[in-house]
């Protein structure tokens, strides 16, 4: 058995809280921005094209970061890297807060995407504190944090547009990422599970061009030509195959490709990517259409608070769920679990096809589609953690994390593909059918997971969306 029992943490209660909010506080922060994207161009005096780059930049700095913070926290101690994690948030905050032009928003919009490994490392910290009736459900509500706090972003950003200038997003994101630092210094324990050794730095670097070449490749390929979109994604491949050769024969890898290789871990990976893909697609087609104008005929005419507000439930839901998830998981085991909300996600999408009419219809459809990613994202934890040594639990966390990111960027550059070449709203009705569609396939590919022992068999060591 991979796991061992070993003390419980004194309040465990409160080490739960913090993580949560922590990792509700990185998702914060990378849904802030997103009512300002239409504005940039003019408040930075910058082109549609080059502001899109506060986003970019965020998605390209966490995808290399999140292996990378995993790993060193193995090595080094979980509750350090969160720190510093945070207080790269908050750096990056500040950063952002002080600027008035494109390139220094860039940079504080970098620092803080740095800081997205916050989600599975609080999952790996959980996973050698808590005692084990407490790990399945502690896991799923750190996982439902991401889409917790994403729901709560857009409405939150909104009204603060609205009312004050558009430093205060930063500046408020400074505020909390300050509050959850003092939290973690006064409430979570370092856990005493560390796997020393030397850090892997080519192995990092390698990753790094792969990640950055494979995603830019991805989020631009709709703005630049195809021969440099081409020319990235052959670098991707070619670093990729080499990155590869070298861990397998590193004696300290950053990513153990043979613990990634088990068919628990590999399948739950692509189940995650595949997951990814699909749960996006609400993100990108709901706030245009209760958004663009009844003028239109396929738009509901609200404002940016009311379309946040109507996808609020859909990270309540997720919340609410983790608890579901987490019982679900003790009787069935994780792999029922995620098969179920894979299963709810594809109804959800399914039903949103024919329900784009009225705003009531837009909340049920997000809040269903809430509540099968609350159970699928409160499953892949424990499949993850039941399958590698504690030794490796925040690295294998983290990449796992990573190819969730990897799902919702693919699933994005698609989108928007769809939305350019494809008249609306057909073009909404055709990505709410992908969405069902990828979730169906995600279905299958937990299908061919093996069956885990149910949580409440597995005893945690000394225990990211």
């Amino acid at each position: 058995m991979l796991l061992e029992e070993t003390p419980p943490v004194t309040r465990p209660n409160v080490v739960v809280a913090v993580l949560a909010l922590g990792g509700i506080t990185v998702a914060l922060m990378q849904t802030l921005v997103i009512p300002l994207l239409p504005r940039f161009p003019a408040l930075l005096n910058s082109s549609p094209g080059d502001t899109t780059w506060v986003i970019t930049a965020t998605l390209l700095a966490g995808a290399v970061a999140t292996p990378v913070v995993g790993r060193l926290g193995d090595m080094y101690g979980k509750r350090r890297m969160l720190l510093i994690s945070l207080i790269l948030l908050v750096a990056g905050s500040v950063i952002a807060a002080l600027s008035y032009s494109l390139v220094p928003l860039v940079v504080g919009r970098v620092v803080q995407g740095l800081a997205v490994g916050v989600i599975p490392l609080g999952i790996s910290i959980m996973r050698d504190e808590l005692p084990v009736e407490r790990l399945a459900g502690a896991t799923a509500l750190m996982s439902a944090s991401l889409g917790v706090g994403g729901a709560l972003g857009l409405p939150a950003a909104a009204i603060l547009v609205e009312q004050t200038d558009w430093h205060m997003l930063f500046w408020t994101s400074a505020g909390v990422g300050t509050l959850v630092l003092a939290a973690v210094l006064v409430c979570v324990p370092e856990s005493p599970v560390r796997s020393g050794g030397r850090f892997d730095l080519l192995g990092a670097a390698g990753l790094s061009v792969a990640l950055v070449s494979l995603l830019l490749g991805v989020s631009k390929a709709s703005q630049w030509s195809g021969g440099t979109v081409t020319g990235l994604f052959v670098v991707a491949a070619v670093v990729l195959g080499l990155w590869g050769w070298w861990e397998l024969r590193s004696p300290r890898p950053l990513v153990d490709l043979r613990t990634t290789a088990r068919r628990q871990v590999l399948l739950t990976n692509i189940a995650s990517l595949v997951f990814a893909f699909a749960m996006f697609a609400q993100s990108l087609v709901l706030p245009q259409v209760l958004q663009l104008p009844v003028s239109t005929g396929h738009g509901l005419g609200q404002s940016l608070l009311v379309t946040g507000l109507v996808l609020v439930p859909s990270g309540l839901v997720m919340m609410a769920t983790s608890p579901v998830a987490a019982r679900i998981s003790n009787a069935r085991g994780p792999r029922t679990t995620l098969i179920l909300g894979t299963l709810v996600v594809a109804f959800g999408y399914g039903a949103g096809i024919f329900m784009l009419t009225a705003v009531w219809q837009l909340v049920i459809i997000s809040a269903v589609i809430g509540a099968g990613i609350g159970l699928g994202y409160g499953a892949m934890p424990a499949l993850i953690m039941g399958a590698v040594p504690t030794s490796e639990t925040a690295a294998a966390n983290s990449l796992n994390a990573l190819m969730r990111a990897i799902g919702t960027s693919v699933s994005s550059a698609v989108a928007g593909v769809v939305l350019t070449q494809v008249g609306v709203p057909f073009s909404f009705q055709l990505i709410l059918g992908l969405g069902a569609a990828t979730a169906l396939l995600a279905v299958v590919v937990a299908a061919f997971i093996p069956s885990a022992s149910p949580v409440r068999q597995v005893s945690p060591v000394s225990p990211v969306s």
